[in-house]
């Protein structure tokens, strides 16, 4: 694909793919970077020589510090630098008890039944990463914060990424300086409900992270300098109150 990205034509023939003369008519402007996860002994290799930047699955700091290291002297090995990224989900809110008190809320009527079910088919996945994930919880409400402000839950219920950061904007904001110390430049979060969960995210830790020169807008706030000349709502008012005048009058 970065060779098709690059302007150049390509022929191909694989176990799986042929191709044969292919171009692009428009090439892509600025050209992508490819994101790529994988914690397999064969994922690696392929990470470090066609990847951009590896991403993976939450995990706590001293296992994501050595699969980092491992991309990295694969990478190194390649002739090759990668930057790094992690997908969590995330659940922030203005003390830490209210956080852990969603986090359990989200889970608390699911049937155990349920759970199992759905770990009983995450268990056939010959994904490494889901096996990782599952390795996290073990099945078992019992001890879901697996590491500090990180918890295990979500991966009860869904396959993939299977954990969240849970704590006061503060405390998540000090966990993404932490992996930030271990080479993690991208942070790729969602949450339940996901649009509720960015506000949160968005007007409680950005702030803090933006404070410690961790975060920076990706576009220049420029200050709104235009004038409103018709106050539409004193406008309002006033016409309302100039329509009662009117009508008391006619009455009187």
């Amino acid at each position: 694909m970065t060779r098709l990205w690059r302007g150049e034509t390509v022929t191909h023939a694989g176990a799986h793919l042929h191709v044969e003369g292919a171009r692009l008519t428009r090439l892509p402007d600025p050209v992508p970077r490819v994101y790529f996860g994988g914690s397999s002994a064969s994922a690696g290799p392929v990470a470090a020589r066609y990847s951009d930047v590896y991403l993976t699955w939450g995990e706590p700091l001293g296992a994501v510090r050595e699969k980092l290291r491992w991309i990295d002297g694969l990478a190194a090995g390649a002739g090759r630098t990668l930057s790094y990224g992690i997908r969590l989900h995330v659940i922030s809110r203005d003390t830490s008890a209210q956080a852990w008190q969603e986090a359990r809320r989200l889970i608390e009527h699911v049937p155990d039944d349920m759970v199992a079910r759905v770990q009983a088919g995450l268990s056939t996945s010959e994904s490494e990463g889901q096996r990782r994930m599952r390795e996290l919880h073990g099945g078992s409400r019992d001890q879901l914060e697996i590491s500090p402000n990180l918890w295990a839950g979500v991966g009860l219920l869904r396959g993939g990424a299977g954990t969240a950061l849970v704590g006061s904007h503060a405390e998540v904001a000090d966990r993404i300086e932490e992996y930030a110390e271990l080479g993690i430049s991208e942070f790729i979060l969602s949450g339940y409900p996901h649009l509720e969960e960015a506000y949160w995210f968005g007007e409680g830790v950005l702030p803090i992270l933006r404070q410690r020169g961790r975060w920076q807008p990706p576009f220049p706030e420029e200050p709104d300098t235009s004038v409103n000349e018709v106050p539409f709502a004193v406008s309002a008012i006033s016409a309302a109150s100039a329509s009662e005048a009117v009508s008391a009058a006619a009455a009187s």
